[in-house]
């Protein structure tokens, strides 16, 4: 791709134009002084499902812009691979995610401060949520609206949506308008980074506006062999190691030459897993009876070209809840997605019957995992191995959100479209049961974090500025700096941390 400038020598490479390489690409190169060259491995975000909310499901197996990646068989899912997809396109995974907008919990930066990261306290990186943000809502103490990234609500009404927040209100869990604002918990729709109907990824947000900048230019189709100033949250770790930064025994039985022995690289690997209940609907309000019937298809297909309104803006979780599965906790450890539609698995034909799908997804994991390089060919995929359901005290979590999601799908405002639990069915019933499911169908949320975490103890990969300690330069922007997995989607938080270290860059570069 072409820029107007032909320079070969930058202030700044990033590796990646992804969710936090855009970001910094746009905001490295404002003031005119820095040249940037930004590097992606993937083509430019032309493919037609990209822009279309609903056709995040349509690139879950799309080779030309996803990684594609498996993990290695997972002991706590019967040794099943977990398909991991991750964006190869401008934009990265912001251009084949969910799109949904969350932040996360005020605890979980608090934490992060308390850990010896100093300015990474909510407080501290609110000003970044709101730096970034366009919101459609208006301004408010949690919200802005001047920046790059539009956030929107859902331009669809849809029914069963809405009734699983009444049925939660029933079950005792309160309505919440905001997930992002005074507190998490409660109840709710999902806020999207949307426009007008389409999807906002970073490549359209941060790089899109920036590109008439003579001092950014921009390469696809470019892998990187070497280090990274922003990869993605598998990539970076590989990267590190690739470059010779990373545990030493694994460098040298790839022949890597050592940089560094950085044992830190590549542990500590964090992902949310989520378990789907799929429900018969007892009345044709579903995204199946869209599809599945060829009239309402097409008027659902012209609606959304003339209004860019109904179904197609669907994103991977229309309305959902942040609850506890235990009074003694102080925060939510449960989110709850919930679609008007079902399937076998994410990414494939719908039903051919009326579904809905409630998916439960432990917030704040205890497993932890690693990714590997398997050689010294930056082509070859990682080894990641996850670790899902290894404590005690993660298996508790799922069985007791299994329960409390049926308790809601039970209430009376929802129990009117419910004919019969599909999945896991009606004989599932004891702990030991729900535990067998959970093993035998869990899978990804797709937030992989914490491969090059941010702390001051020897196994951190990063400084509370995101320089890679031990070597001058260079630096990591991305989720895998996140000390610990947010308690909720990352996308939103890998943005905030871009454009905080945007500001940290350009400040040490004085």
């Amino acid at each position: 791709m072409n820029n107007n400038n032909n320079a070969s020598e930058f202030d700044y490479v990033i590796v990646g134009a992804g969710s936090a390489g855009c970001v910094l690409a746009n905001r490295l190169t404002a003031d005119g002084k820095h040249s940037v060259l930004l590097l992606e491995a993937g083509p430019k975000d032309t493919h037609i499902w990209i822009h279309v909310p609903l056709g995040y499901g349509k690139l879950f197996k799309e080779k030309s812009v996803n990684w594609m990646y498996q993990t290695e068989p997972e002991p706590g899912l019967n040794g099943r691979q977990v398909f991991q997809p991750r964006g190869k396109v401008l934009g990265g995974s912001s251009s084949i995610n969910g799109l949904l907008y969350v932040r996360g919990q005020h605890e979980d930066y608090d934490r992060w401060r308390q850990r010896g990261n100093a300015g990474w306290g909510y407080e501290d990186v609110l000003p970044y949520f709101k730096k970034a943000e366009n919101q459609q809502r208006g301004a408010d103490k949690y919200h802005g609206t001047g920046g790059p990234l539009p956030v929107s609500d859902w331009r669809h009404a849809d029914p069963l949506s809405e009734a699983f927040v009444v049925a939660a209100a029933e079950v005792g869990i309160p309505t919440n308008r905001d997930f992002n604002g005074a507190t998490q918990e409660g109840a709710g729709f999902f806020q999207t980074t949307t426009r007008r109907g389409r999807r906002a990824s970073t490549a359209f947000s941060y790089l899109r506006p920036a590109r008439k900048r003579g001092n950014l230019h921009v390469e696809t189709s470019a892998l990187a062999q070497r280090i990274v100033f922003e990869g993605r949250r598998y990539n970076s770790p590989q990267l590190l190691q690739l470059s010779g930064v990373g545990p030493a025994d694994l460098l040298k039985q790839h022949g890597i030459d050592v940089v560094l022995d950085a044992p830190g690289v590549g542990n500590d690997l964090q992902d949310h897993m989520q378990v789907r209940i799929v429900t018969r609907c007892a009345q044709a309000v579903t995204l199946n009876d869209t599809v599945n019937h060829p009239l309402r298809r097409v008027m659902a297909g012209v609606r959304y070209a003339a209004l860019r309104r109904g179904p197609l803006t669907i994103a991977a979780g229309t309305s959902g809840a942040f609850f506890k599965t235990s009074p003694r906790l102080a925060t939510p450890d449960i989110q709850i997605h919930f679609l008007p539609f079902s399937t076998d698995k994410m990414g494939e034909k719908l039903h051919s019957f009326s579904g809905f799908t409630a998916s439960v997804c432990q917030l704040r994991p205890e497993s932890r995992g690693s990714l590997r390089i398997k050689s010294a060919d930056p082509a070859m995929p990682p080894e990641i191995r996850i670790n899902y359901l290894a404590t005690e005290t993660d298996r508790t979590a799922f069985i007791d959100g299994v329960r409390i999601l049926r308790k809601i799908l039970a209430a009376p405002a929802l129990k009117s479209y419910c004919v019969d639990e599909l999945y896991p069915g009606s004989k599932v019933v004891s702990d030991e049961d729900i535990l067998a499911f959970c093993r035998q169908t869990g899978s990804t949320v797709y937030h992989p974090t914490s491969t090059c975490r941010m702390g001051n103890d020897p196994l951190a990969v990063v400084d509370q500025r995101l320089r890679v300690r031990g070597i001058a330069g260079l630096r990591v922007v991305d989720a895998s700096v996140m000390p610990d997995l947010m308690s909720g989607n990352t996308n939103a938080p890998t943005i905030m941390i871009a454009e905080k270290a945007s500001d940290m860059i350009v400040e040490d570069a004085r």
